[in-house]
């Protein structure tokens, strides 16, 4: 028999139960909202962009708009673990390196502030030893550290946030792929594809990698979201040097600028091995992924080089990556975030937050807050007393300018067409 609402109107649903739409939930229902999550897979699925081991959490950005929004979403991942009862977050320090013409480091060092993100800069005649995680600075580079930062075990945080969303009275369904989002009588009326359909007053569509396939279906409107197949290698440490490269030991997240753009945490997910990766993807289609793209040898030499250099003696490299895990990024033209009303014949009644462009996850509770102000209250008032200013993740700004943002820096991630 289909499950369905009936008469029942829900004050927010919310279409996506990855780190997004967990933390939208557990905020609506701290209101005392009555509130649905709809999720398309099994709750803590592998298939899109919230699962895993790790996730880096780091206020250093080229980017001003970011750092205000990392430093509120730290303060509420410990309000939220606090809650709980349990930790999500690991701090450390972060390490961003690179060339020292690189654009977009000039812009980070600029964004750190000895008020709010206090950083400790190196060049090549640094000692190893008072460089993060002694890593070596090759000639020509230089390097920040920065306090505010941490390891972010995905799965178990978004779990934690359905939890904390059930504990405040939110529904929660799997299993449930929307296919399509309607006016009716005023309000909100979702379908899903095995025949169930759900009134709300107001919703928040965070769909990760499938928000285009379903702002398109259901508006007409084409979102410049472009899924990619991305992957996460894991490097064995040379025996000896385990217990240098943990948390415990100081060692940091990092993040090395330049070609290749390598990213990275400290030994902790899986005894002996450390997370080395590129940030970089190959297109693709979410419901159609080619599992075994990536996977050719010649992809690991750029990264393996990289180690060679700036981690000398202690990771070994000549087999490359002993583990391989894909994961998946919904990249927008400018790496920005898209963050807005639904408009049209929903006008404020819908939120659309999505292309988090490989880098969200760690601003999940900030944007969780953010979009259900935005549903509640017609605007942010997080985003104002922060000082972020949300016309930079409008989903109009590609119709003015196909590439979006204006950037005076170079692009992140890079797409393998």
């Amino acid at each position: 028999m289909a499950e369905n609402s009936g008469d029942h109107l829900y004050d927010i649903i919310v279409v996506g139960g990855g780190i997004m739409g967990s933390c939208a939930a557990y905020e609506a229902a701290k209101l005392g909202k009555n509130v649905l999550l709809i999720e398309q897979f099994d709750l803590l699925h592998h298939l899109g962009s919230s699962h895993g081991e790790s996730r880096t959490i780091r206020a250093t950005y080229p980017e001003p708009y970011y750092p205000p929004m990392v430093l509120e979403s730290f303060r509420l991942w410990e309000t939220a673990e606090s809650a709980a009862g349990y930790r999500v977050l690991t701090p450390a320090t972060q390490l961003d390196l690179g060339p020292a013409d690189s654009l977009s480091l000039k812009s980070i060092i600029r964004n750190c502030s000895p008020d709010s993100l206090p950083a400790k800069a190196f060049d090549a005649s640094a000692d190893p030893a008072e460089v993060p995680g002694a890593f070596n600075i090759p000639d020509g580079w230089i390097a920040v550290s920065t306090a505010v930062a941490g390891i972010i075990k995905p799965t178990k945080a978004v779990a934690m946030f359905h939890s904390l969303a059930l504990r405040h009275g939110a529904v929660l369904k799997d299993r449930a792929e929307v296919e399509s989002i309607e006016r009716s009588g005023g309000n909100i009326r979702i379908s899903t594809a095995d025949g169930r359909f759900f009134h709300g007053s107001k919703c928040v569509v965070t769909a990760g990698a499938w928000t285009r396939k379903l702002v398109k279906h259901v508006t007409g409107r084409d979102l410049p979201i472009h899924p990619l197949h991305t992957l996460i290698w894991y490097w064995k440490i040379k025996e000896g040097f385990e217990s240098e490269m943990t948390p415990a030991s100081g060692f940091p997240t990092f993040g090395s600028y330049g070609v290749p753009f390598v990213y990275g945490t400290p030994a902790m997910e899986f005894p002996g091995l450390i997370k080395v990766a590129l940030h970089a993807g190959w297109p693709c289609d979410p419901d159609r992924r080619d599992w075994m793209v990536g996977r050719d040898d010649a992809m690991f030499g750029g990264v393996a080089d990289w180690i060679e250099r700036v981690l000398p003696g202690r990771i070994e490299t000549a087999g490359g990556p002993a583990m391989k895990q894909p994961c998946m990024y919904s990249m927008t033209p400018d790496e920005d975030f898209v963050i807005d009303f639904l408009g049209g014949e929903f006008g404020r009644d819908v939120v659309v937050a999505g292309g988090f462009s490989g880098h969200g996850f760690k601003m999940g509770p900030v944007v969780g807050r953010m979009v259900v102000e935005m549903v509640v209250e017609g605007e942010t008032e997080t985003a104002a007393r922060i000082g972020v200013e949300m016309g930079v993740f409008r989903m109009d700004r590609f119709e003015w300018r196909a590439k979006g943002n204006v950037k005076e820096f170079e692009e992140q991630v890079v797409s393998h067409d």
